[in-house]
């Protein structure tokens, strides 16, 4: 899953970003509002977190204009501003949440994981086939037997099972699960997708991932007897 951080302390923007990515996030930041309403006005994010006192474009006007475009995007404030009517004005401004500085990390995780179960609608598990994800503890299962990923294996496989039966374009699967600083041609997706599909194999669901030619993967029960 992808994030946005709009943070302009950059130590606290720079730990959000490991901590996340140690979570199996990709991160984007930015350092101010109009950089940041920018990347969120051009991709697409599963969530966003924004400061309220950001240079430029506060984290308020942020969350309106986001608003006003028509997106649901999960928007959760990080702020220092901790009355009352702070509280009440940031959520009337378009925020899901909100979460005082200093905060907890693992406080934070949940509450993410709070917004991203509410805005996707789907269960902590995801299966397809034999094959079963929990998207919480990240553990992966075929049947019973469970086996190990590396978080950007675990992170593609997850992206993938969201979209079961449908195609995942390179450039879609790119946007997702890596972030914006990641430059290098999709041929690196082919890698992963290569290292997955002997992990599954070994661990005896099968092959659940399959190419479209031309297009990028498709993660689905059974191949179709015409292929």
């Amino acid at each position: 899953m992808r994030l946005l951080v709009i943070e302009d302390e950059t130590g606290i923007a720079r730990f959000l970003k490991e901590g996340l990515e140690e979570e199996y996030f990709a991160v984007d930041v930015a350092f101010d509002g109009k950089s940041g309403l920018d990347l969120a006005m051009t991709n697409d994010y599963d969530l966003i977190m924004v400061d309220w006192m950001i240079p430029g474009i506060s984290g308020v006007e942020v969350c309106k204009q986001i608003r006003r475009s028509g997106s649901s995007v999960p928007i959760l404030f990080l702020t220092a501003r901790d009355t009352l009517e702070d509280v009440v004005f940031g959520l009337d401004s378009g925020a899901n949440d909100y979460i005082k500085k200093p905060f907890e990390f693992e406080e934070l995780l949940a509450r993410i994981r709070v917004q991203l179960r509410k805005n996707n609608q789907d269960a902590d598990a995801l299966t397809v086939g034999t094959l079963t994800i929990n998207a919480v503890t990240h553990q992966v299962f075929c049947g019973s037997k469970e086996f190990t990923l590396t978080p950007k294996e675990f992170s593609l496989l997850d992206y993938l099972v969201r979209n079961k039966d449908r195609p995942c374009s390179r450039s879609r699967i790119i946007e997702h699960v890596w972030d914006m600083h990641f430059y290098s041609d999709t041929s690196v997706i082919d890698v992963y997708i290569n290292f997955l599909r002997k992990k599954l194999e070994q661990a005896g669901c099968g092959n659940l991932i399959q190419t479209i030619r031309g297009v990028g993967y498709i993660v689905r029960e059974t191949r179709p007897e015409s292929e």
